[in-house]
């Protein structure tokens, strides 16, 4: 088994990928840190339309993505890590809510295989078949109650969510400590205090006396404070 988490996504638009090259993502690809491969659902596709999708049984509006196409492509996709449990993630508005203790359960998976879908969605029998494979656990996961277009942009949030809690993916791997909902106090997970640097003074706005003092108690106790505020004040 390989010791580098994989990341594999299967989309109709692979240019959409393109940010996956850019900063943390991109340098920790380079460092050898991680692997990521782009699929296009299409190149599994036999007639020369490149259909991947069809009419829904049942009638209503919309197209609903064919299960034949994304088997292929899923079965394809799996032999990049043969030895690995297949963890694959279908981008719904039905599914689990993205959170930050999701993303870190799911640093634990060697491999992540997202599955883009469009249109009216992918035909369900692909989660259910795949749900019964002993080498795959199915996901469907949301990044919040809106739609999209497509999965893609909901894989880029949930693959650099993800990536960035890697070992050395973060420079400085003390700055993850006290970031927005991993700050925790007796009500719960925060979101983070407000943060400041230089000039002293910017159009009338002066920083805190507080984060000038060198007093880190203080600074701390104040930090918690702002954290929890912000917290009890942001909109629901």
């Amino acid at each position: 088994m390989s010791n580098l988490n994989r990341f594999d996504a299967i989309t109709i638009f692979p240019e959409y990928f393109a940010p996956l090259n850019l900063s943390l993502i991109g340098k920790a690809q380079s460092a050898g840190l991680i692997e990521i491969g782009i699929h296009d659902l299409r190149s599994q596709t036999t007639d020369v339309h490149g259909s991947v999708d069809d009419t829904p049984y049942g009638g209503g509006a919309g197209m609903v993505m064919s299960p034949e196409p994304w088997g292929k492509a899923i079965d394809e996709v799996a032999e990049l890590a043969p030895d690995e449990i297949h963890e694959l993630i279908v981008l719904t508005p039905a599914g689990q809510k993205l959170t930050q203790a999701l993303a870190q359960e799911l640093t634990q998976s060697k491999h992540l295989i997202f599955a883009c879908g469009r249109y009216e969605g992918i035909d369900v029998r692909v989660s259910d078949f795949y749900a019964t494979q002993k080498n795959f656990k199915v996901r469907e996961i949301s990044i919040g109650d809106y739609v999209l277009g497509g999965g893609e942009v909901a894989t880029l949030v949930i693959m650099e969510a993800i990536i960035r809690l890697l070992p050395g993916v973060i420079g400085n791997p003390a700055s993850l400590d006290e970031e927005s909902h991993t700050l925790i106090s007796q009500d719960g997970a925060l979101v983070e205090y407000p943060n400041y640097t230089k000039p002293k003074e910017w159009r009338g706005l002066n920083v805190p006396d507080v984060l000038l003092s060198g007093n880190h108690g203080e600074i701390a106790k104040w930090r918690l404070e702002q954290a929890v505020i912000r917290t009890k004040n942001r909109p629901s």
